[in-house]
């Protein structure tokens, strides 16, 4: 397996990669106004009554866009098949890189492909002075937010106006 930076020959698989997953569980997200002005919110695993099959809210139009920026894209290529890819933009204000997106294609899952395409853009980061790595998921993405978990990504906030579709986004961050 070779982790290197996605060059525009790459695109066209990225595009194409399917980045639907499966959930049987989701993070059912409260938020609760008490007295004194505090607000308590409370994250809940829940098993679902079956598993639902879903799609990241984000398409792929934004990839050449990204890919052109020259930010973090990389791609995990093994026999000439791009089997993953890691999109990260930077945020220079906050000194800290935003993945935006990551892939791996679904029967290649669960076998160190994405954890090795976070370690590479953990890396690039750390390599460009970056203090830290953002990035977000669906609540019903129960498979990225245990990944993120994994990889000492921590809980940092939630949006339930951030995606079109309504979805209510995570948001996890780790220093590098």
């Amino acid at each position: 397996m070779i982790i290197r930076k996605a060059d525009l020959r790459d695109l066209n698989d990225c595009v194409l990669l399917d980045t639907s997953y499966a959930s049987e569980h989701v993070w059912q997200v409260r938020s609760e106004e008490k007295p004194y002005q505090e607000i308590a919110i409370t994250l809940h695993t829940i098993k679902l009554p079956r598993a639902v099959r879903a799609r990241p809210p984000r398409g792929s139009d934004h990839l050449i866009e990204d890919w052109q920026q020259g930010g973090c894209f990389l791609v995990a290529e093994d026999e000439g098949e791009v089997r993953g890819y890691l999109n990260m933009t930077v945020q220079p204000w906050l000194g800290a890189g935003w993945i935006k997106d990551l892939a791996v294609v679904p029967r290649y899952r669960r076998q160190g492909i994405g954890s090795e395409l976070v370690r590479a853009a953990l890396l690039w980061a750390r390599e460009r002075a970056l203090h830290s790595v953002l990035l977000e998921a669906q609540t019903k993405n129960y498979p990225a937010i245990c990944f993120c978990r994994k990889h000492g990504f921590v809980f940092c906030g939630f949006n339930d106006q951030y995606y079109p579709n309504q979805d209510i986004a995570v948001f996890f961050a780790r220093g590098v």
